[in-house]
């Protein structure tokens, strides 16, 4: 199983994008908080928005869990 981190740092419109790991653009991520290894993004999500209400997921690592 993957572990997931979250962009402590909001997008434009305000989300903070979940990565898995070994996701390119997890490495352009400057401040990054680990939400530990799940057995997929949906729960990696969830685990995020208890940090961040508007958390998303990646576009190209957790395609499944990207909304916006």
């Amino acid at each position: 199983m993957p572990r997931y981190y979250v962009n402590r740092t909001a997008q434009q419109n305000g989300d903070h994008e979940v990565h898995k790991e070994g996701c390119y653009w997890l490495t352009l991520v400057v401040s990054k908080k680990d939400l530990g290894i799940h057995s997929s993004c949906e729960s990696a999500v969830r685990e995020a928005k208890k940090s961040y209400i508007q958390s998303n997921g990646c576009v190209h690592c957790s395609k499944e869990c990207h909304t916006t």
